[in-house]
């Protein structure tokens, strides 16, 4: 998969929007392309690399998708029990890295409000 295909796909999403927080927290960090759903981040990848991008998953899953793909690790800088890492272009199939995106906005969107969650409901109808 290639960047600007990635990068639409996280975008196609209702009340989705990219950012870049962390500039000047950390070296290269003006790099790291968030998504987001209202204002949670569901995913973020360096747009400089494109070697891996971060996602919220189920935590029941987590261990599973370690155990199945090489690809499937540690999150860079959140918590192991509900975050992971992907790397692109491995043994995850494409197929596959968009289910898991799309659980991590879903994810993402049930720990919002009920109000912004009618909101993004709204949208989808």
């Amino acid at each position: 998969m290639h960047i600007e295909e990635f990068r639409d796909y996280c975008l196609s999403f209702p009340k989705t929007h990219e950012g870049t927080p962390f500039d000047g927290f950390f070296h290269n960090a003006h790099s790291i392309l968030v998504m987001y759903v209202k204002e949670k981040m569901f995913c973020f990848f360096d747009i400089d690399k494109f070697d891996a991008c971060t996602i919220k998953c189920d935590p029941d899953k987590i261990a599973e998708l370690k155990e199945k793909y090489n690809a499937v690790s540690e999150p860079f800088n959140l918590s192991p029990k509900y975050w992971i890492s992907v790397c692109f272009n491995e043994d995850v199939p494409d197929k596959m890295l968009k289910e898991l995106v799309r659980e991590s906005y879903d994810l993402v969107v049930e720990g919002l409000s009920k109000k912004e969650q009618q909101e993004i409901q709204s949208e989808t109808e």
